[in-house]
């Protein structure tokens, strides 16, 4: 089913035909011409930009031995690796605003804040899936899944004795902790910890420290982020989850000794503070994790593509 709509023009309202002398009007000519050539001009330089072998795309961004790689060269690597699925993110967002409108579906703040408390006490504690994710676009992710799960569930009805009971038996699932958004720098030694204090005590960006000088590549790529950890999280470093809760958010520790003989640095970017929900606030979630249990198969956005017209890039 097509998403077009036919929309009626709104009348254009009456001329004004109040009596009086008519008022002078300025040419039109010279002023419309120079907006069309203005027009002209940036449309030519937008799509100059566009053109991947541009001569601006020929910039050095870095060399190995004197051969230069170019920013044309670096972008086109960057979408060969990742812009497909950047892509296909923002496509099937689109098709889920797509579906809500069609479907007239909601998803309240509330509804939003809830997912991401859930994830930030819920998610896999042998990796940090949260890490590296930016706040805004993890709340359009979480928009996005809300709308495919009310699609897919907006026809299933589940009891409320059944919802109460999955309440009651798994309540502590519902009381969440404090958890805090942390990055570490992981070095040898307590030595090169100091000296990489010392360069964060002379203005240095944590997250480009991480990157430069942290052993944990993993984490040292996405800036020393392990996501959100807990207090009493026993898949990090004991010497981190004890000392987390003490360090001020956008500070930093003194050195911690690792269990693995090496020395990390950890900063807190954003404390997420603990709540218990309440029975009212997380029966909605509870009756759509139920009903999503009764559906033979799971379902992607992609399955919506053909009933909204989706086209994309790649022609799949």
């Amino acid at each position: 089913m097509s998403s077009n709509y036919n929309r009626r023009r709104p009348t254009a309202p009456p001329a004004n035909k109040s009596a009086g002398r008519p008022k002078k009007r300025l040419k039109s000519g010279p002023l419309l011409f120079m907006i069309l050539v203005l027009f002209i001009a940036n449309l030519l330089w937008f799509i100059a930009w566009l053109i991947p072998n541009a001569p601006e795309n020929t910039e050095e961004v870095a060399s190995v031995s004197g051969e230069a790689i170019t920013q044309g060269e670096w972008m086109a690597a960057m979408e060969e690796q990742y812009g497909r699925d950047v892509l296909l993110e923002m496509v099937n967002q689109k098709v889920m605003e797509t579906a809500a409108k069609e479907y007239d579906i909601k998803v309240s703040e509330k509804e939003i804040e809830l997912e991401l408390a859930m994830l930030r006490s819920g998610q896999d504690r042998t990796e940090s899936t949260l890490a590296g994710e930016d706040p805004e676009l993890l709340k359009d992710k979480v928009k996005a899944r809300l709308i495919l799960e009310k699609v897919l569930t907006k026809d299933i009805v589940i009891k409320e004795d059944k919802i109460e009971k999955f309440y009651k038996e798994n309540q502590s699932l519902y009381d969440v902790e404090d958890a805090y958004r942390t990055r570490m720098i992981v070095v040898d030694s307590e030595k090169d910890a100091e000296e990489a204090l010392s360069e964060l005590e002379n203005g240095s960006s944590f997250e480009a420290l991480a990157r430069e000088r942290s052993l944990d590549t993993a984490t040292g790529s996405l800036g020393g982020d392990i996501g959100y950890i807990s207090a009493d999280q026993n898949s990090v470093d004991p010497a981190i989850a004890e000392t987390v809760t003490s360090v001020k958010v956008d500070g930093y520790s003194d050195p911690l000794k690792l269990k693995d003989g090496r020395t990390a640095i950890i900063s807190v970017t954003e404390k997420a503070k603990g709540q218990t929900f309440s029975f009212k606030e997380v029966k909605d979630h509870i009756s759509r994790e139920l009903a999503l249990e009764q559906l033979p198969q799971s379902v992607t956005p992609e399955a919506f593509w053909k009933e909204f017209d989706a086209e994309w890039f790649y022609g799949e």
